[in-house]
């Protein structure tokens, strides 16, 4: 493909998974995937991917066949349901049923097939920009924090794949920018590397409701430490060079609100240069940024 057409075949890409995910996440079923599968003899991950094309309206074998091999097929990914029950915070963290204000720590569940996002973008060498797209073919059962209705924060495959690239690197005392449900905090406090995590929130009524149910379940609680503040007038007024070896932030919703906070708080990493900084979808969000991968 050449330039103009990846640019172009990478807005479609995202226009058409925006709909899809907004609208229509569960519209495939289980039945229809073994179906194709089985009749026509191919993968799961390939029925699928012909499924997710027949509803964004992608005519697959003819007219938008380049589209559908170039895209659509390194795009989807039947995920493995017992990776995720197998990591240490969905084998040992068990979150209630609680509300306070206008918050709520509920359990949300995955439809069989249910389309969700579970990477970051996948940017070959040839400018495509392809979503990762995941299903699993039995329910999934995922913890969620809600205010006012709204999903603010979840541990959905997406999060754990894409915090534990930032976990790896955690060492020393490290601080965080943003609570939501302390899988960052449990994964970096279980690291010999790592002295002390530092948490940065907002939200007292987060803060109160993890305090209570959530970090009593920690195994290292005593290297943790929760300080209710903004980012930015942390980063600003409270940090200082040398207190931490190490930051994570993660205090945005996705890469929609991401992209102006990330460049903030870039600008506050030039005052901490000895200071390894890490952030939640980066690449996602470098690859928004990059407005010569676009239309």
């Amino acid at each position: 493909m050449s330039p103009t057409e990846t640019r172009h075949f990478n807005g479609r890409i995202c226009d058409l998974m925006s709909i899809l995910l907004n609208i229509a996440s569960d519209f495939i079923d289980v039945s229809s995937v073994n179906e194709i599968s089985e009749s026509c003899g191919v993968t799961k991950e390939y029925a699928y991917a012909e499924l997710v094309a027949a509803v964004c309206g992608v005519d697959s074998a003819e007219k938008d066949r380049t589209f559908f091999k170039n895209y659509f097929l390194p795009m989807i990914h039947e995920c493995d349901k017992s990776i995720f029950e197998n990591d240490p915070y969905y084998k040992n963290i068990k979150i209630p049923e609680l509300t306070k204000g206008n918050w709520k720590f509920t359990n949300m569940k995955l439809k069989p097939c249910e389309a969700f996002v579970c990477n970051d973008f996948l940017v070959p060498d040839d400018g495509r920009l392809i979503p990762q797209i995941g299903f699993f073919t039995e329910e999934f059962p995922y913890p969620a924090v809600l205010e006012n209705g709204r999903e603010w924060m979840t541990l959905m495959p997406n999060e754990t794949v894409t915090t534990l690239p930032a976990v790896k690197k955690a060492h020393g005392k490290v601080v965080t920018f943003g609570l939501g449900l302390g899988y960052f905090t449990y994964m970096a406090s279980l690291k010999e590397e790592v002295e002390s995590v530092t948490v940065v929130e907002l939200s007292s009524d987060v803060i109160s409701l993890f305090e209570e149910h959530i970090l009593p379940q920690f195994e290292n609680r005593d290297k943790v430490k929760i300080i209710c503040a903004d980012a930015f007038d942390f980063a600003e007024n409270t940090m200082k060079p040398g207190d931490f070896d190490f930051v994570f932030a993660d205090f945005w919703h996705d890469v929609g609100d991401g992209r102006e906070l990330y460049l903030k708080m870039k600008e506050y990493e030039k005052n901490f240069p000895e200071t390894e900084f890490t952030y939640w979808l980066e690449d996602t969000i470098k690859c928004y940024l990059d407005r010569d991968l676009w239309p």
